[in-house]
C-alpha cells in the first residue's frame, strides 16, 4: 500500500514521527505540495494524507488507485467529497485535533488585546518601567475580562472550549450555531448573530 502525506509541514514541523505508517506500507512525507505537483505526487496513492492541499473534482478523478483520503484538519473542505464519493473513496478529518491549542490561542490574543502584553513586554526592554515616576507602568488601559461579554460564533468543539474557559474568566457568552446543542453550560445563553 502506497501512503502520500502531501503537505507534512503544516500539521509536522518537525516534532513529530511519521514512521508508525511504515505498519501500514510505504509512504512519502512531502513537507509543501504545489496544485501541479499534486497528481504527479499522487498518481500510484492508495491512501493520501493532506492538510491543505486541495484535492479537486479533476485530481480525484487522475488517480485511480486511490482508496482513502485523510484530512489532518478539523475540516473537510479542500477535499471534493461527492466526487470522493462517487468514486468510493473513504474520506475522513480531525474533529477535535486542535480543540485545546486553538482555545489557549483565543485566550492568548485576547489578553493581548486587553493587557497589551507584547507592548507592555517591549516597553519593559527599553526601560521604561525603570524610567516611571510611578510604582506601576502602563501606557495603554488594561481591561479586565471579568463582566465582559463574549460573542462565540460557532459552538462546536472549540466554540464550547472557549465558552468553559470564558466562564472560568467570570465573563458573560453569548453563542450562535446553525446547529442546536444539547448539555449546553447554564450560563451560556444562545442568541441570533
Amino acid at each position: 500500500m502506497k501512503i502520500v502525506i502531501l503537505d507534512g509541514y503544516t500539521l509536522n514541523p518537525g516534532d513529530l514521527d511519521w514512521s508508525i505508517l511504515a505498519e501500514f506500507g510505504h509512504y512519502k512525507v512531502y513537507n509543501r505540495t504545489t496544485p501541479a505537483q499534486t497528481i504527479k505526487r499522487s498518481k500510484d496513492a492508495d491512501i493520501i494524507l493532506t492538510n491543505k492541499t486541495v484535492l479537486s473534482h479533476d485530481t480525484i478523478n487522475q488517480l485511480p488507485k486511490l482508496k482513502y483520503i485523510g484530512v489532518l484538519a478539523t475540516g473537510y473542505n479542500v477535499v471534493d467529497i461527492k466526487t470522493a464519493r462517487e468514486k468510493n473513496v473513504t474520506v475522513t478529518n480531525i474533529p477535535a485535533y486542535g480543540t485545546p491549542s486553538v482555545t489557549q490561542m483565543v485566550f492568548a490574543h485576547l489578553l493581548n488585546f486587553t493587557q497589551h502584553v507584547a507592548q507592555h513586554a517591549q516597553d519593559v526592554r527599553r526601560k521604561k518601567w525603570c524610567r516611571s515616576k510611578d510604582f506601576c507602568y502602563w501606557d495603554h488601559p488594561l481591561t479586565e475580562l471579568a463582566g465582559l461579554t463574549m460573542g462565540i460564533v460557532g459552538f462546536g468543539r472549540i466554540g464550547q472550549a472557549v465558552s468553559r474557559v470564558a466562564l472560568a474568566f467570570d465573563m458573560h457568552v453569548l453563542a450562535f450555531d446553525t446547529t442546536p446543542h444539547v448539555n449546553i453550560p447554564d450560563k451560556v445563553k444562545f442568541a441570533d448573530l
